[in-house]
């Protein structure tokens, strides 16, 4: 089987944890420092690259997740070179250089000239849009964003973003590629925040806020969220909940957070209020944001519930009855 051969532009932590990805799944990978140095200079980066790169395998060697012996093959499938003539021969290149718009800018303009045509470009952006960055490569019909979350070697999702030029074709070829390495990628339209930083930030704030008010401490804050809300949603995505317990339920807790607090960030959107008035309120129902006419509920709820036991059961929170 022929793999594609993958570039990392930007030397930096994602495209560390990038390379290290892709070397565990069998590919070459060239790390691409793109910032001109002198020779001593690109040394020290490329020894720092290298250590970073080594203490990633080290940790996973350590987590039991691969033998002690694939760490020396896995570290020879990544090289480290200087400047964008490594990358003339990559299929595919993921760009990673810090986020501002004037260094991505130098970056993909630099990366365009270099690649292939049909080469895939991927910015890695968590922040900036894939519409917005397509302008500054030559075949934009190549370029989407792909945003990883860190560690990159540990965790599953990539969101796929394309931008409005770039070709479905190569939605799919970057698709195929990451599920070929055990990743999860989902597909969204550039906006801001994609997926999980737009909900991140809210709740992320949301968390901050209960403590500036004195709701709870930060470590009171955690726990609930830890053995609550995180171990909750490992098992239902979040529309997935709605449905399960019902958006009527979701429509009313809005509607009262909103007038206690005085805050609209509380009031639910409109999709929410639409279902609810239409019947659509979820298992109770058969139909919700997902339907459920079709389905065995029975096993389907079942199966969601072992998968929680499953969790409480790792992590040692599940207790056998008295007696």
């Amino acid at each position: 089987m022929t793999r594609e051969r993958i570039a990392a532009a930007g030397a930096g932590r994602m495209g560390r944890g990038i390379a290290v990805v892709f070397a565990y799944s069998g590919h070459t990978v060239r790390l691409v420092d793109l910032k001109p140095r002198d020779a001593a200079e690109f040394k020290r980066v490329a020894s720092e690259a290298r250590q970073e790169i080594d203490e990633a395998l080290d940790t996973l060697c350590e987590l039991g997740v691969m033998p002690r012996d694939a760490v020396e093959p896995i570290a020879a499938r990544i090289s480290i070179h200087a400047g964008v003539d490594a990358l003339a021969d990559a299929d595919v290149i993921f760009e990673g250089v810090p986020e501002t718009r004037e260094a991505k800018q130098s970056a993909l303009q630099a990366i365009a000239t270099a690649a292939r045509a049909d080469a895939i470009i991927a910015s890695t952006t968590s922040t900036m849009l894939s519409t917005e960055l397509q302008d500054l490569v030559t075949h934009p019909a190549r370029f989407l964003n792909a945003h990883w979350l860190n560690p990159a070697y540990l965790v599953p999702l990539v969101e796929v973003s394309p931008g409005a030029r770039t070709d479905p074709a190569v939605v799919e070829r970057l698709k195929t590629l990451l599920e070929g390495i055990g990743k999860v990628p989902v597909v969204c339209k550039a906006s801001p925040g994609y997926i999980v930083p737009r909900i991140q930030a809210l709740a992320m704030n949301e968390a901050a806020r209960l403590v500036e008010e004195g709701v709870a401490s930060a470590e009171d804050v955690d726990r609930a969220i830890k053995y609550g809300f995180g171990l909750r949603y490992a098992v239902l995505g979040l529309i997935e909940f709605i449905d399960w317990g019902g958006g009527d339920i979701l429509y009313y807790a809005s509607r009262y957070l909103r007038e206690a607090t005085g805050e609209d960030r509380f009031a639910a959107p409109k999709i929410v209020e639409d279902n609810m008035h239409a019947g659509r309120i979820g298992l109770r129902t058969g139909r919700g944001f997902y339907d459920f006419r079709n389905m065995d509920v029975a096993r389907f709820k079942r199966e969601r519930l072992g998968a929680y036991v499953a969790l409480l059961r790792h992590f040692g929170l599940l207790r056998p009855p008295a007696g």
